[in-house]
């Protein structure tokens, strides 16, 4: 473990931050349930978490949303429907395998399977605000053959006849907590008088008069936790078999990733090219021209104009010094010479071009490869910017760990939080990055502060 600590103004290295978090902002994934907690936790001061919801305040607990309540009350006859099906064609299927009909009909089933799987997306989606991606299409080939083996050979039909199976139970529970628990809850609450009302003779107040008044009221108080528990696991199922499997989440990841990051690199290289063209070739040129001209001075039929040719070199010669900071500048964009030496030498000269004091900690066991290492550096160059650009922070703290396998940047202040992908930080354009390497961003920045910004990736690839 090494700590080193060190401050001044913004540098190079913040500018390759920032340069390598211009990644062209888009549209977050999450979904808008998860919107709107994040939203109502930033308007009560509640932390945010990149990715997560907001956790629940305790007067909310007593509440349920209306699509809550509907999903469980109008979910139970669908859910009986759908259940029914899945079971009677699992049950036929079997019954018909060993026949000629076995087949077609478990493929028109599976297909059956595949639209009753959107119609519940969509009712999560609009009813519990929980949107879950629709599924790959089915491939198309050509002959009725392939086209069975296709369908058959989906993983998606299969684990939507198993959602609808496991959504049977559920929308059952759900409607008894939606439903019978409050109707149970009133008649435990007017036990007393109705006892009263329905016998022909005055009965004594006994125990059952006294247990059901406080027995309804606690579970009438449990009847919101119930249905936003059931409501939690219902999305959960949704997200987990009616979205696409594992294998093309992964694929579809990457894809989007691969995309970001070739998007990236060709604007690097246009950036790299214009930079060359316009700044670099033009003072070459011009140095060329005074070199020229300090020849001609050198070479004059009555001698040297030495005064001339002093100027003129002098010219040349900051000229040339320009042109070589140029050229740094542009080949520290493209892998920064501090990381030849690894992470251990290069983020402590990262924090010493900060303006806001910066305290380092390092534990870097193993070293990742270099296109981690080139990630984890412009991550950390890329929050240093936003710190002292955007948090107000009086003091900084930065983070690394290289072990096991894996890499972690933590990068915390001291400032007036409430940074969030999206609004303006390059924090989406940095997770996006960081995606392209298989890694993760985590924001934890409530407002008031303080901000915690956590980078999490593979150590090799």
């Amino acid at each position: 473990m090494t700590e080193h600590g060190g401050r001044s103004a913004p540098g190079d290295a913040g500018e390759d931050g920032a340069r390598a978090g211009t990644a062209a902002e888009q549209q977050s994934r999450l979904s808008a349930g998860d919107r709107e907690r994040l939203s109502a936790a930033a308007e009560e001061g509640l932390p945010v978490r990149g990715g997560a919801r907001s956790s629940v305040r305790g007067g909310e607990r007593l509440s349920v949303q209306a699509g809550e309540w509907l999903f469980a009350v109008l979910g139970l006859p669908l859910a009986l429907l759908c259940g029914v099906y899945a079971i009677a064609v699992l049950y036929t299927g079997v019954l018909l395998s060993l026949t000629v009909l076995g087949l077609p009909f478990v493929v028109a089933a599976l297909l059956g399977a595949r639209g009753l799987g959107s119609l519940h997306r969509r009712l999560v989606g609009r009813l519990l605000g929980e949107q879950v991606e629709a599924p790959a299409a089915l491939p198309r080939p050509t002959g009725s053959v392939a086209r069975g083996r296709a369908v058959l050979t989906d993983p998606v039909g299969w684990r939507t006849l198993l959602y609808l199976v496991l959504r049977l139970p559920l929308g059952v529970l759900g409607f008894v907590a939606a439903v019978a628990l409050p109707l149970g809850c009133g008649w435990l609450i007017g036990f007393p008088l109705w006892a009263r009302l329905l016998e022909p003779e005055p009965r004594p107040f006994g125990w059952a008069d006294a247990v059901s008044v406080p027995l309804g009221l606690l579970l009438l108080v449990a009847v919101p936790g119930a249905i936003r528990a059931l409501s939690s696991a219902n999305r959960r199922l949704a997200g987990l078999l009616l979205g696409p499997a594992p294998a093309q989440q992964r694929v579809r990841k990457l894809e989007a990733a691969r995309a970001v990051l070739l998007a990236e690199n060709t604007d690097r290289l246009h950036r790299l090219e214009r930079d060359l063209h316009d700044g670099t070739q033009a003072r070459l040129v011009a140095l060329a021209i005074t070199l020229s001209l300090a020849d001609d001075a050198l070479a004059t039929a009555e001698g040297p104009d030495l005064a001339r040719t002093r100027g003129l070199v002098e010219r040349a010669r900051g000229q040339t010094d320009d042109t070589i900071t140029e050229l740094r500048g542009l080949t520290r964009g493209i892998r920064p010479v501090a990381l030849d030496g690894g992470l251990a030498q290069a983020l402590p000269g990262l924090t010493a071009t900060s303006p806001v004091p910066v305290s380092v900690h390092l534990d870097l066991r193993e070293r990742p490869e270099p296109a981690v290492e080139s990630a984890v550096y412009f991550c950390a160059a890329e929050l240093l910017t936003n710190v002292a650009r955007h948090s107000g922070a009086r003091s900084a703290e930065l983070g690394a760990s290289a072990v096991g396998g894996r890499v972690r940047l933590t990068v915390r202040d001291d400032g007036r939080g409430g940074a969030a992908p999206g609004v303006g930080t390059g924090l989406t354009g940095l997770a996006e990055r960081l995606a392209a390497v298989d890694g993760v961003l985590t924001v934890d920045s409530p407002p008031g502060g303080p901000t915690t910004v956590t980078a999490e990736l593979p150590s090799r690839l």
